[in-house]
């Protein structure tokens, strides 16, 4: 992955980072509001060793280095109970030694003859003499009971507080900025953690970068997500200057460039899966190709759940199967649409053998008759991987364009799709993304320039204004 693959994730996922992120903040906040205040208070006390003749500097020096080595001994029994139950019994502590002890930390820095003594207490008057309390019980059992010399006579260490403990102004914890830092920290890491799995997890096509990653074919349109497709299918008839009805008339222009060598122009529109947009694309890139005055025929070749007469507003009872096996002419069954140079051919009654008879000698014949009358000929196809009709049929024709819905396909469905079309050595001439989002990283680019094309005015553009409200349906003879 690539630098801009994580930031087109982050993209996608930034409803996801907040949403944690701010859950983490949350967090943060709630610990500090639900912990209990704590108040420490910290007592630093003196240690000396003097010889019973101190007269001399090496008895000094050596008196330094005894009370360094009694320190670290000293530490160990600050939290011993011959020094913690004084305490509890001169300040009326409702409390153990052992739980006593849990709140006090004794330390000596390095090479130095200091002890600090550090109480943590839920009030902060009580931890003050608390640390005043141990202190004062460590000088008097060290210096009057532990190194009281057995002859009798003055103990030769003495303990000296030179930092009393004092009352603390604030809490010591709760630390909220920290919790808060902590919990914004957290959250966006498991934020953008969760958006990287999401985005490795989630196999489903959401735009071009998913495409690129599985095929070399080109994309040759784009159709951003209309919740109003299925009452308004004919976007290119019903609102010409709608920007999807744009992206439309995109693909029109980009068909003109697929399959320049061989010159067919005949063209199948399938997908990898039913719901995928093919036939509302298959009727809006016919209107738009007839838009320019070239003649288009097209054929509902889904001989199983045809879709494309309803779509169209025409009568589908007779159509391409009875033309298949000698019931009815071409030229009675092709109905004429919009300003005549669009004719239809439904796909009829649905019949028991759809393959055999997409595959068969008559509906070959009916391609070329199709091909030498039409500039361009679109064929609706079923979806490739329920059934073989797509690709029965993209072998008769210049190949196929491959329609993917954008948030439902899988990366897989499709790849298997085209791997479909390549064993049997059909075309793949382009992929056509429909459903893509109209904001974020996915979105469709026309967006901005189409709205502002919509209402740059109100008068229809020639050519378009020309189309009918309502098709027409009429014969017409094959030329």
């Amino acid at each position: 992955m690539e630098l801009r693959d994580y930031i087109r994730i982050l993209r996608k996922g930034w409803i996801l980072i907040a949403a944690l992120t701010l859950a983490g903040v949350a967090a943060g906040a709630l610990s500090s509001i639900l912990a209990t205040p704590t108040y420490v208070s910290s007592t630093r006390l003196f240690v000396s060793v003097q010889s019973a003749d101190s007269a001399t500097t090496g008895d000094a020096v050596q008196g330094s280095s005894a009370a360094q080595q009694k320190v670290r001994s000293y530490v160990d029994v600050v939290t011993s109970n011959s020094v913690l139950d004084p305490v509890i019994e001169g300040l009326g502590l409702n409390t153990t030694a052992a739980e006593l002890a849990s709140r006090i930390t004794a330390d000596s820095p390095l090479n130095t003859v200091l002890i600090n003594i550090t109480v943590t207490d839920t009030d902060a008057q009580q931890a003050a003499d608390i640390a005043n309390a141990v202190g004062a019980s460590l000088t008097q059992v060290v210096v009057e009971e532990l190194e009281m010399p057995t002859d009798g006579g003055a103990s030769l260490v003495k303990i000296a507080t030179i930092v009393p403990g004092s009352v603390a102004s604030a809490p010591a914890t709760p630390r909220t900025t920290l919790n808060l830092g902590l919990g914004l920290l957290v959250g966006l890491a498991l934020g953008v953690g969760a958006a990287v799995l999401r985005s490795t997890l989630d196999t489903r096509i959401h735009g071009s970068h998913d495409v690129e990653l599985i095929t070399d074919a080109p994309i040759v349109g784009g159709i951003s997500f209309d919740p109003g497709a299925k009452k308004n299918p004919l976007i290119v008839h019903v609102d010409p200057r709608n920007p999807r009805a744009e992206s439309f008339r995109t693909l029109r222009t980009n068909l003109q460039f697929v399959n320049v060598e061989s010159g067919s122009r005949c063209f199948v529109v399938t997908s990898s899966l039913p719901g995928e947009g093919k036939t509302t694309t298959t009727a809006n890139l016919a209107v738009a190709l007839a838009e320019t005055g070239a003649t288009v025929a097209v054929v509902d070749g889904d001989l199983r759940l045809p879709r494309l007469a309803d779509t169209l507003g025409l009568e589908g009872v007779v159509g391409l199967t009875d033309v298949l096996i000698g019931r009815a002419d071409l030229q009675d069954v092709l109905q004429a649409w919009g300003r005549g140079t669009m004719y239809v051919l439904p796909a009829g009654r649905v019949p028991p053998n759809p393959s055999e008879l997409l595959g068969s000698k008559a509906m070959i014949a009916l391609l070329e008759s199709l091909n030498a009358s039409f500039d361009y000929v679109l064929i609706d196809a079923p979806p490739l991987l329920p059934v073989t009709d797509a690709a029965i049929l993209s072998k008769l024709t210049g190949g196929a364009i491959v329609v993917s819905a954008a948030g439902r396909t899988t990366r897989n469905e499709l790849q298997s799709a085209l791997r479909n079309l390549e064993h049997i050595g059909s075309k793949v001439l382009g992929i056509v993304l429909t459903m893509l989002p109209t904001k974020g990283p996915d979105a469709y680019g026309y967006g901005n320039y189409g709205a502002y094309y919509g209402m740059e005015q109100d008068t229809p553009e020639a050519g378009i204004g020309d189309l009918p409200a309502a098709p027409k349906t009429r014969s017409r003879s094959a030329r």
